[in-house]
């Protein structure tokens, strides 16, 4: 009897589709790669769901090309995942796949040239096509960039179209394997004897390299010596090497490296914890054994980290599988040294910023679930393949950055990790000391467990908090720049007793606008309804949301007037107005703007914690989780723009920035000091701020989301209606909120604008449903996916882009 499979493609459709198994391949598994055809001409690599032996009625099903894998690279359990993302946040099974793949597992598909007739006659050839051909004889078969690079032009479709047409030449789809094995040149001795060096009597250099290789391999014969490493090590050539190998003496061979850096642990370090800590350790493992999810409430420095190393400890004890989830990629840096120290190589790390390839080892050794027993990463980690998984650990899980944005599947990495846990009946820990509104009420109502440590490690004070009221300080005309005369002096004592100071501003950049002084212009994107950053290192104007960037103006362009001004500040603008006042500190930024190389985060960081920058300006990225022992000052430059932005939760989020921001200061030798620069001094979440009282806001915004009806009272689903025509946009998201007000009422928010209201020539508009206990959310989107489908049906709204986002942040 035929088998048949059907297969996730990695596309945003719905279904999933059935192909025919050939003979030769009856013996597959769910889970492995094939390669099928996808309509007339395109193949795709597909993922095998489920094998059957129902034929389709209703069309023929294509037989499977290829089969890629011997074994599976997908488990069950990981497939069970996929369709539990799939239902919850409304998207396509490819999406999902597409997001949980590394790039690598998944081929592209090009057009390549192979040789049709091979008696074909050459005197009828045109130079050109002679030279096509004569490359194809050569190589087998070529592709369509080859061919222009043969011929040294683009336009090469009418000549290879006149060799199809007289069947010299035909065409074929091939799938190029993205994943290349990384090789390295490793030398070797030809003869392990000691040989008279007076061969090289003329030759220094050749006796310099011959004599540390043969030194080397005495003292080490199983040695890898790499020819880079002697070239660069020697300041030698890659000539002198080959002439070696020339006269007989060493042998170059090709070998196979992984990418994944080892990290051996010198000596086991075990940190003896303190009494409360301990008591904390003691009182999660009480909860573990009744409850599958814990929040741990630790104010900042209290030594949350130490507690996770013992909770890992006892997990590898176990031979279980631990995943460490970290809200940033600038995170890891940090911790991965930390957590080295306990537990050497036994750490693989993955996120976005690795390429594809060391992604794929990464994946593969957590298949094989024996060299990282613990995985340490940015949200994408929880995609990874585990077999063993007994422990997740989710630190900062407050944080938005867990929510995955753009595009599909629009995923919360924190309530994920959550249900994939629940699968693999592991055991999830969820650590902050600023907690989610959403995860401290599940903890107060006992859904979760809930242990608070309040006291910092070592008995160090939690740092002092001043207000600084700079409508006071403006008005009088004292402020320098962006800066409070008092800042300036806590900045000065700092620097003065050798000791380190980070400044918050969550804008990037020099300044979020240019304005003309006469008309008030402001230059904006031509894409986006946004106004344009000026750049003063690169000099341009970019739009932060698509990227499109124009030289700086000089004319304003509705008036013609000469007098265009930047306003605001971001922290390029900052570190310039830094330096005057202190010309002699080391002042250093982390944004997206100088974090964008690979290692960008790691030497920042470094440099930073071997005191080569003194002051360190930053965005959000300097506010989590970060841990330096000699800052002292601590300065929060503008309170307002956080406290003030149009959302439900700003105010919870400004909570916890500032409170984070804050925790960096005096971690380690004495109480830190920490001042917030603000026009609003007697704004409720300043005064909880400043006296770090978690639990009045907590209280605050409770209240404020009981009357109001938002989360966690209820579930929200955001839709997105997007075109390219205004009147489109507008009309759809009326009609579709119409048919959603006839079955949710009351619970239909919208539609309207949000503050960016076009993003790459698309217009916006948003719906947002308010899902009470009354309804059931996956009822919800059902119904909502069919009232989508039935407006996409109408020919005037098929063009019509409607993007759900469940559990929006």
């Amino acid at each position: 009897m035929l088998n048949y499979v059907d297969v996730i493609l990695p596309l945003p459709i719905a279904n999933l589709y059935t192909y025919e198994v050939p003979a030769k391949y009856q013996n597959l598994e769910i889970g492995t790669r094939v390669v099928v055809q996808f309509g007339p001409k395109k193949i795709y690599t597909a993922l095998i769901h489920s094998i059957h032996q129902n034929c389709p009625q209703k069309h023929l099903a294509k037989p499977i090309l290829e089969v890629l894998d011997q074994r599976r690279i997908v488990t069950d359990k990981q497939i069970e995942f996929w369709e539990w993302m799939s239902s919850y946040y409304s998207c396509n099974l490819g999406d999902v796949m597409n997001a949980a793949l590394p790039s690598a597992f998944k081929l592209s598909s090009e057009t390549v040239l192979l040789l049709e007739d091979a008696d074909y006659d050459k005197s009828v050839l045109s130079d050109e096509e002679f030279l096509i051909v004569a490359a194809i004889e050569k190589q087998d078969k070529i592709s369509f960039d080859e061919v222009s690079k043969i011929l040294d032009k683009k336009r090469v479709f009418p000549i290879i179209k006149n060799l199809i047409e007289r069947n010299i030449v035909v065409l074929q789809e091939e799938l190029n394997d993205k994943y290349q094995p990384k090789f390295i040149r490793s030398l070797e001795l030809v003869s392990d004897k000691k040989i008279d060096l007076s061969v090289f009597k003329n030759a220094k250099k050749q006796s310099q390299i011959f004599q540390e290789i043969y030194s080397r391999k005495q003292k080490n014969p199983d040695q890898i010596i790499e020819v880079s490493e002697i070239v660069s090590a020697l300041n030698t050539s890659h000539a002198t090497i080959n002439t070696l190998v020339e006269k007989g003496f060493l042998n170059i061979e090709k070998i196979q490296k992984d990418r994944i850096l080892e990290h051996e642990l010198d000596s086991p370090i075990s940190k003896d914890l303190s009494k409360v800590q301990l008591k904390s350790l003691d009182q999660i493992k009480d909860y573990f054994k009744k409850k599958n999810v814990v929040l741990f409430h630790g104010v900042t420095s209290s030594g949350k980290t130490e507690v996770y190393v013992k909770l890992i400890e006892d997990a590898i004890q176990k031979g279980q599988q631990v995943l460490y989830l970290l809200p940033e990629i600038a995170l890891t840096t940090q911790i991965i040294n930390r957590l080295r120290k306990y537990f050497g190589d036994q750490i693989g790390v993955f996120h976005s910023k690795f390429n594809n390839s060391e992604r794929l080892e990464v994946w593969n050794e957590v298949l094989n679930g024996k060299r990282f027993p613990i995985v340490l990463g940015a949200r994408s980690a929880l995609f990874l393949p585990f077999t063993n998984l007994g422990l997740v650990i989710v630190d900062e899980e407050h944080e938005n950055t867990f929510k995955q944005m753009n595009p599909a599947p629009r995923y919360n990495a924190r309530d994920s990790a959550i249900k994939y846990a629940h699968m693999h009946g592991a055991k999830v820990l969820l650590g902050s000391a600023t907690p989610s509104i959403e995860s401290y009420y599940n903890a107060s109502n006992a859904k979760y467990g809930l242990v608070e440590l309040f006291e910092r490690f070592g008995g160090v004070q939690m740092p002092e908090v001043e207000i600084e009221d700079i409508k006071y300080v403006r008005h009088r005309k004292l402020m320098k720049g962006s800066f409070s005369p008092k800042l300036l002096e806590q900045i000065g004592v700092a620097l003065e007793n050798k000791e380190q100071v980070i400044l918050f501003q969550n804008r990037r950049g020099f300044a979020p606008v240019s304005e003309c002084k006469e008309c008030g212009w402001t230059a904006k994107c031509i894409s986006c309804d946004v106004s344009l950053t000026f750049h003063k290192k690169i000099d341009l104007l970019k739009c932060h949301y698509c990227g499109f960037s124009e030289n700086p103006v000089k004319r304003c362009k509705s008036c013609g007037g000469l007098e265009v001004e930047v306003k605001g500040f971001g922290t390029e603008k900052i570190e310039e107005e830094l330096q005057p006042h202190f010309p002699e500190a080391a002042i250093s930024r982390m944004d997206l703007d100088t974090t964008s190389r690979k290692n960008a985060h790691q030497e920042i960081i470094h440099d930073f914690e071997n005191k080569r920058i003194d002051i360190l300006i930053g965005t959000q990225m300097v506010t989590k989780g970060l841990d330096f022992d000699n800052v002292s000052i601590v300065g929060v430059l503008n309170a307002d723009s956080l406290l003030n932005f149009p959302d439900f939760r700003s105010h919870e989020r400004s909570f916890q920035l500032m409170v984070q921001v804050s925790g960096r200061a005096g971690r380690k030798k004495k109480q830190g000091k920490v001042l917030i620069q603000t026009y609003s001094k007697d704004h409720e979440i300043i005064d909880a701020v400043k006296n770090s009282d978690y639990l009045s806001m907590y209280k605050s915004e409770l209240r404020e989301r009981q009357l109001f009806k938002y989360p966690p009272y209820c579930k929200l689903i955001k839709i997105v209606v997007s075109h390219k025509d205004y009147n489109t946009t507008n009309q759809a998201a009326r009609d579709l909120a119409i048919l959603l007000r006839q079955t949710f009422s009351g619970n239909v928010l919208g539609p309207e604008y949000p503050v960016v209201s076009r993003v790459k020539n698309r217009f916006l508009k948003n719906i947002l449903i308010k899902v009470d206990s009354e309804n059931s959310p996956s009822k919800v989107k059902m119904h909502l996916r069919k009232l989508i489908e039935l407006l996409n049906q109408k020919l005037e709204y098929r063009s019509v882009r409607f993007t759900i986002d469940v559990d929006p942040a």
